[in-house]
Order: C-alpha cells, then structure tokens, then sequence
C-alpha cells in the first residue's frame, strides 16, 4: 500500500462559505476531481440544485468506472439530501457500496489492514474499524467524527496513523453515519457513554482519543467522565454547539435566542428560524439535519439540544494531557467559482 499523502491547500469554489467549505472537503478528503468539482460548482445554487449536480457527477463518475470519486460524490450529494427525501437512504447506500468495493484492499484481517466490527450498544451496534500496525504499536488511539460525519471520512487518518505506528480504532457513534441512518440513534451529549461501549468491548485502557470536527467538543466531554482514556487531541476548537449555531448571527440576535431559550418561548424561536429558513440555504439546511440527527421536532427543541453540547460546564473534570488544534487559512489556491 503507498503511503498516506494528505493534499494541502483550499480552493474558491462557490461564494457561498458552507457549500465552498463542503466542496473543499470533497476534493481534499472525498475524492473528488478538482476540475470536475470546479464546473459543477457554477451550477450549484442552493441544496436542490447541489444534489442534483452531484448525483450526476457520481453517475458519470460510475459509469466511467472511476470509482474513488464517485463515491465521494454520491457522498455529498446525500450531505445536502434533505432527511425525508425518498432517495437519500438510496444514495448513502450507493456511496458505501463503492467506497468498500474501491478501497477492498483496506479491509481484512491482517496487520496493517483494517478489521471491521460492530459493537452492540443500546439495542443496535456501532460500527468500529480495528487497525494494528505493523510491529509494536507506539499507542492506542481511539477515534471519532463530529457532527455530519461518518467513518468513511477517516480512512486516510486512520491508514496514517498506522503507518506511523499506531493501533487505531475509529467508530460511529449516536448521531453519525450509519449509526444514525440505520441504527436511528441521534446524538447524546453524554459521549462516554459510546466510548465506554467501544473500550468494554475492546478491553482497552489508556488510550488516547482524537475527536475531528465537533469530536473536538465530543472526546472531551468522554475523558472527563472516562479515565480509561489518557490523552485527548480535540482536533477543533468547539466548546459549546448553541454557540457554533449562532456564530454567523450578529450579536443582539444571539442573546436574543439565549434569552429566548431561557425563558423557553419556543413559537418565536420557531417563528424566527423558520423565517431565516426561507431566506438562507445554509439555516434550512442546519434546521433540517439537527432535527433528524439530534431526534428534536423543531427549532427550539434543537437548540435546546444545543445547549447540553457543552465542554465548559465539565471542563473542571478532565485532567488528562490535552491537545487542542485549531488553524488559521494561511494560503488558498485561486480557482474560478
């Protein structure tokens, strides 16, 4: 197997920050081809349109026979394929399918190969995959996603870390991938408890848990209740969800929504956020996958959600070693949008 090569840099693919962000991610993490992704982002102006484009490029892709990118494209076509959308199930399905079949010789059971296995948890499983290094592992390190991830993302990382010489073990938890699209678990703010599951499982102690994307909220928040975990890399800076949701809004609506929240007047949260998800891809969006992914029936329900997604108020429990990664854009590629 080659070595892990990560792609650097970011591109300007569409003016809109959240389909650019997730068009960058399909072309440095998914598979996609730059050129292509750059053409079909012209035509990509809100989700109807994004699925549209991208199915297309994953049925072309398929028909090619180029089967790395489109699974990454069918992929994200399903990322912005609303949750009651007919297809969308249709579409995960097809975008795992030719991940396995693409990336097979990945998978099996000997050093440097990835075993999979499911965990039973909460009447369902979890899907884990195993990976030994060959010759002794320096560390154990258990690793997980965020918020709109699933295992799949991490095969590079995980492939990597082996490489360096580490025996990982990276799974979905409640909220994510297939845990959520066939175990129907939405997200818990208690993490450990998916955690404590996987090191049961496994007998695993001392371990070093990594968390991407909204994981660097996650891992935390399961060290500090898990002392079997030793090490935490919070692979972002997310301490608190509700203030990620409304990062993008400017001040007096902020604490409005926390005043609001607080004082638990859900038709004008609801009357406020329906209202900016007329108007605004990127809130329709959010509205629709929070309430699928954290099981909540509107608007207020899943910000008050939100609200228990808070490393602060544990923060005073954890005392491992802990790092926290966080970057700055130092350089972007100039490509047309």
């Amino acid at each position: 197997m080659a070595s892990i090569q990560f792609k650097v840099g970011s591109y300007n693919l569409h003016k809109d920050p959240n389909f650019n962000y997730q068009l960058n991610r399909l072309v440095s993490w998914g598979g996609g081809d730059l050129s292509e992704v750059q053409e079909a982002a012209r035509r990509i102006s809100d989700c109807a349109t994004w699925e549209r484009e991208l199915v297309a490029l994953g049925t072309k892709a398929k028909a090619d026979g180029k089967i790395r990118e489109a699974a990454g494209y069918y992929r994200m076509a399903e990322f912005f394929m609303f949750h009651g959308n007919p297809d969308k199930m249709a579409v995960y399905d097809l975008s795992r399918e030719l991940f396995y079949q693409e990336y097979a010789s990945c998978f099996g059971a000997g050093n440097g190969q990835i075993a999979i296995d499911r965990i039973l948890y909460q009447g369902t499983s979890l899907p884990c995959w195993h990976i030994k290094p060959q010759g002794k592992a320096e560390d154990t390190i258990l690793l997980h996603g965020g918020n709109d991830s699933s295992i799949e993302e991490l095969l590079s990382p995980v492939l990597y870390f082996a490489e360096q010489g580490f025996e990982v073990y990276c799974f979905d938890g409640p909220g994510q991938g297939e845990t959520l699209r066939k175990g129907c678990l939405t997200f818990i703010p208690e993490w450990e408890k998916p955690v404590g599951a996987v090191l049961d499982h496994y007998g695993l102690e001392e371990v070093t848990i990594i968390g991407v994307s909204l994981g660097g909220m996650f891992a935390p928040r399961a060290a500090a209740f898990e002392k079997r975990i030793k090490r935490i890399v919070a692979w972002s800076i997310l301490p608190n969800f509700l203030e990620v949701n409304l990062a993008t809004r400017p001040p007096f609506v902020r604490t409005l929504v926390k005043f609001l929240l607080a004082t638990k007047q859900a038709w004008l949260i609801d009357l406020i956020f329906n209202q900016l998800a007329k108007k605004e891809e990127l809130v329709k969006w959010g509205l629709n996958h929070g309430k699928y992914a954290y099981g909540a029936k509107d608007a207020y329900d899943y910000l008050r959600a939100c609200t228990s997604f808070d490393m602060l108020k544990i923060a005073d429990k954890i005392d491992q070693d802990f790092l926290l990664l966080g970057a700055l854009q130092s350089r972007e590629h100039e490509a047309s949008a």
